[in-house]
């Protein structure tokens, strides 16, 4: 690719190369390695065909998802079922909508696909200071590849948990848009139970206003391929983000989560949780953590961590959790990661109590997955998820060394 003549507006891009401007003020073409580098745009043909070699497609079979990446998409309106809350408006807006597109920009063919075949919105607008909880159900977007937008704006000062529920069949893919008013405390839950064939690509982008409060809960539990990936961008001073996530990938599933805190502004603050578990042959999860700490986010404090329990042979876990500080003048931060079988001074614990081997695996297993669950906030929606959980637990035998 030939070098740009003047300062580009935007990274020029091809694969995983972009063009980077020297001390000397000369440029070069150099591979992008911080996640804000990256190229954005809203139209897919601004993307290259993928190879899979690229850094946000290589852990990912794109060759069971090639139709929501570069495919035509039904982008029209689609059946749902929501709750009648006070504070609380549901409707269908225009692409034209002044929103759509200032939580985030997609930065990958996928996202970029969806955002170009959208043609209406669904719009969650909450307000009002008392606590409310709506909830939004999905279940009839059939086997046709489809494209949708959500837009979730939670007014200044507002209170709400917004529960985005998805089952039955679907290839789908998504950009979901949540704007967080100054003040404001959002809980935004989105729990992917599709049936076993369906496919979900979804890019999720939050934008903070000042001293308000996003959390930030995925749960994936069901389809053939999901992936999931929720940005956050902290760029109001007294900013704050909790991202949880819970996944249990059976045989053949892939779960797929990656995701970006993006730190821009001064006392902010992050907390990114990430708990899953696999079996059966060929269960396959990838968790991919980025954090940036800008220069200009001083005071900011931030810890992410992934936990995978392996609970059978032939599953693979990827967790790849990254950290990059522009700035001395932080509070904290720090990153951890983990995969590995049960814990066996806890099974000892319950064994040395009279509890059976296998029903003490069990518990430990419940007891390591519902920590995230018990973080809802939502008490049925919680119940629903623990038996869930015993559900696929029930279709697995687990012995002494986790076969």
């Amino acid at each position: 690719m030939s070098a740009p003549e003047a300062t580009p507006t935007k990274l020029e891009q091809t694969g995983q190369l972009g063009y980077k401007k020297h001390t000397d003020g000369g440029w070069g073409v150099v591979p992008i390695q911080t996640r804000s580098d990256r190229f954005r745009s809203t139209d897919v043909a601004d993307f290259p065909a993928l190879t899979g070699r690229e850094a946000v497609w290589k852990l990912t079979p794109i060759d069971r998802i090639s139709d929501l990446i570069d495919g035509e998409l039904d982008g029209g309106e689609y059946a749902y079922s929501a709750t009648a809350v006070d504070g609380v408006d549901i409707r269908w807006v225009d692409r034209d909508d002044t929103r759509i597109g200032t939580a985030g920009t997609p930065e990958e063919r996928g996202s970029a696909n969806a955002w170009t075949r959208f043609e209406k919105a669904l719009a969650v607008t909450v307000s009002g200071e008392e606590a409310k909880t709506v909830r939004i159900d999905r279940s009839q977007f059939g086997i046709a590849p489809r494209a949708a937008h959500v837009l979730i704006e939670a007014k200044p000062f507002s209170s709400a948990l917004v529960i985005l529920e998805n089952t039955g069949s679907a290839r789908l893919s998504e950009n979901v848009e949540i704007l967080v008013g100054d003040g404001a405390d959002l809980t935004v839950v989105t729990v992917q139970q599709w049936d076993d064939e369906a496919a979900h690509l979804a890019s999720h982008f939050t934008v903070v206003g000042r001293d308000a409060r996003i959390k930030h809960v995925v749960v994936t539990l069901g389809g053939s391929v999901v992936r999931i990936n929720p940005s956050t961008h902290l760029n109001s001073s007294g900013g704050e983000v909790e991202a949880l996530g819970l996944y249990f990938a059976d045989a053949g599933q892939h779960l797929e989560q990656q995701v970006y805190v993006n730190h821009d502004a001064p006392h902010t603050r992050s907390r990114v949780t990430y708990k899953g578990a696999l079996q059966g042959e060929g269960a396959r999860t990838v968790w991919i953590g980025d954090v940036l700490i800008r220069q200009t986010a001083t005071a900011t404090d931030s810890y992410e961590q992934n936990r995978n329990l392996v609970l059978t042979d032939g599953t693979r876990a990827d967790s790849i959790p990254n950290l990059e500080i522009e700035t001395g003048d932080i509070a904290g931060a720090g990153h951890a990661s983990a995969t590995g079988r049960f814990d066996d001074e806890q099974l000892f614990y319950l064994q040395a109590r009279g509890i059976k081997e296998e029903e003490a695996r069990r518990l430990v297993v419940r007891g390591f997955l519902t920590e995230i669950v018990q973080q809802i906030g939502d008490a049925d929606l919680q119940a629903r998820l623990e038996v869930a959980i015993e559900e696929e637990l029930s279709g697995t035998s687990l012995t002494s060394d986790g076969r």
